[in-house]
């Protein structure tokens, strides 16, 4: 818990528990440990310590899809205990649990919380079935993050009959009691219908996979989305029948970002600033930045709020000649992506752009070119190839594009290490572009992006997650959208995408493809990125081949913009001013309004 003083404004402390596993009574098998045998006498104590240590392991291999259920469960019933526990040491009674707590799962990962708290309802306090699932589905709240099938949780019936035998009996019988209640009452003996909506999905040899986000929709009280597009591909793209099942049990939710944390915090000069010409109150209540606008058009406020960017990019560049042993300009466009690095985030679309530009200044030296550093901080899954594919071919051809003295300082790349909240709180403050460029149809929301234009960092990005509800709030004149819409994106993929025809017609991206195979960027190695372009070419299951030329069209607005100062910094301004919606307290707000009713 916090210190009530260190609380903003000292009003309220919350209670933040730390879950950590701990070894019982005899952590080390003593026997074993005289016999010699002393890595094998310490097994207990290396186990333990596995589950609370670090999160979340690789899943590729059987030990570490164990270990992740196993933690997924521990954090699970860890919470669902404590709950309990406080809830009976005041004296109230079981059945009144959903009127003081309710239960957010964020993402399928805490879904084991509903077999988890039927089982203490009914093994532990001796309920019958009904009351225990009435209380259940009334306590629980469920989040989707992602529309990707890939990363919609599926468990192994077996691994998990292995390790949680008795959670695989109440998960069986949720199916049972729905399909032949809920499901059948709807839809009959519809047997696609049934398949598709069932918690289990048979496969052949007899296995079954277990998912968990049927599982979190038919345990819970209310399902959200994080974004408005996003809730409404939820609604017909991903759940259809269970939007057709439960009207109004699927609600949107739009994300939000903490102004203490994500203004006030990383950006103290332009605070400061704010606190001068509109007060206080806009840490509190972020609408109050729509007082900049009329700020937008004084000239010495845009001076003052360029003076802020400035400090803030000089700043910036001192932690890239740290950590990168990288000179930038502070004068030049940062360009920023930063994010999880996934292709549907299209990372490698930024970089054949970033490789484009970099001929365009070779074939023309004595042409006017804006200055720019691209800035990248990501991290990939353990074991998703193609994203380690990525991230090696940003660092090789920035490599090459860095050492290049041919260009004369307008053209640098960085890809900054081991990417975290501490190193993003630099490099927000100091972007002037904010590239939210996936296809669209595939982010949820985003919260970068609301980060960066917070700040005052303009927008180059796709009609996709929350970069709708932005275009809307600051303008299309304040933002550089590009790209294929949601439904352009599904039509071309019914009709059949073939990302060759387009490398084969763009004469500029089949330069840059060409220099990532001919080994440009990776001359020791020239083999070294054929594979990465080779996707690009004949797989491209994002289709950034297909937004490249609008993608680099925008790209192209954003450069020219920049060199007009006044006008960029008043569409700067007026991003700040106009994001106020976007803040995590309006966003918890709507939480308790439409998901928790409190």
């Amino acid at each position: 818990m916090c210190d009530q003083e260190t609380a903003f404004g000292g009003q309220y402390v919350n209670r933040l528990r730390l879950w950590e596993s701990q070894v019982g009574q005899y952590p080390i098998d003593l026997d074993k440990y005289n016999q010699g045998e002393y890595l094998e006498a310490c097994r207990n104590l290396v186990d333990g310590d596995a589950i609370s240590g670090v999160l979340y392991p690789e899943d590729s291999t059987p030990q570490g899809k164990d270990l992740r259920l196993i933690q997924q469960y521990f954090f699970s019933a860890c919470s669902l205990q404590d709950i309990l526990r406080q809830h009976k040491s005041k004296g109230l009674k079981l059945s009144d649990l959903p009127k003081h707590y309710a239960l957010q799962l964020n993402d399928t990962h805490p879904a084991i919380a509903i077999p988890e708290l039927m089982r203490l309802l009914m093994d532990e306090e001796g309920m019958v079935w009904n009351e225990a699932w009435d209380i259940t589905r009334k306590m629980c709240h469920y989040t989707n993050h992602t529309l990707l099938p890939e990363a919609l949780e599926k468990w192994s019936a077996a691994l998990l009959g292995r390790i949680l035998p008795r959670h695989l009996q109440i998960i069986e019988m949720i199916n049972h009691v729905f399909l032949t209640g809920e499901a059948a009452d709807q839809w009959g003996e519809n047997v696609e219908i049934i398949q598709k909506v069932s918690i289990f999905e048979e496969l052949e040899g007899g296995d079954r996979l277990i998912r968990m986000a049927n599982l979190s929709v038919i345990g819970s009280r209310r399902v959200n989305g994080v974004a408005a597009l996003h809730s409404s591909l939820v609604k017909s793209n991903l759940f259809p029948e269970f939007n057709e099942l439960y009207p109004g049990k699927l609600v949107n939710v739009t994300n939000g970002v903490t102004p203490r944390r994500w203004l006030a915090h990383c950006n103290p000069c332009l605070a400061k600033l704010l606190d001068r010409n509109i007060g206080t109150e806009w840490r509190t209540d972020l609408t109050q930045l729509s007082q900049l606008e009329p700020l937008a058009s004084k000239e010495e406020f845009l001076d003052a709020f360029s003076g802020v960017r400035f400090k803030n990019k000089e700043r910036l560049a001192r932690l890239i000649e740290k950590e990168c042993k990288i000179t930038v300009n502070p004068n030049a466009m940062f360009d920023v992506q930063i994010k999880r690095l996934h292709e549907y985030k299209r990372q490698q679309m930024n970089l054949l752009h970033i490789i484009s530009l970099y001929h365009e200044i070779l074939d023309n030296p004595y042409a006017e070119h804006t200055p720019r550093v691209f800035i990248f901080g990501a991290k990939a899954a353990p074991g998703y190839v193609m994203a380690k594919q990525i991230i090696l071919a940003i660092n090789k051809v920035a490599k090459v594009i860095n050492n290049d003295r041919r260009l004369d300082d307008r053209l640098k790349v960085v890809f900054l290490p081991d990417y975290r909240v501490t190193i993003a709180e630099q490099i927000i403050p100091a972007a002037d572009v904010s590239e939210q460029i996936s296809t669209a149809g595939f982010e949820a929301s985003g919260t970068g992006n609301m980060k960066l234009g917070l700040n005052g960092a303009l927008t180059v990005g796709t009609m996709d997650g929350a970069n709708v509800e932005i275009a809307e709030a600051v303008g299309s004149d304040n933002i550089f959208i590009f790209g294929k819409t949601v439904d352009e994106v599904e039509a071309l993929q019914k009709e059949g995408y073939n990302p060759y025809q387009y490398y084969e017609k763009n004469p500029v991206i089949k330069r840059a493809i060409n220099s990532l195979m001919d080994g440009s960027f990776s001359q020791h190695s020239p083999e070294l990125l054929k594979a990465l372009a080779e996707d690009l070419i004949h797989n491209d299951p994002f289709m950034a081949l297909a937004d490249f030329e609008s993608y680099r069209l925008a790209q192209q607005k954003a450069a020219e913009l920049f060199r007009k100062p006044r006008v960029w910094w008043k569409k700067a301004v007026l991003n700040t001013a106009r994001l106020g919606h976007f803040s995590s307290d309006r966003s918890i707000a709507d939480y308790a309004e439409e998901v928790w009713k409190i």
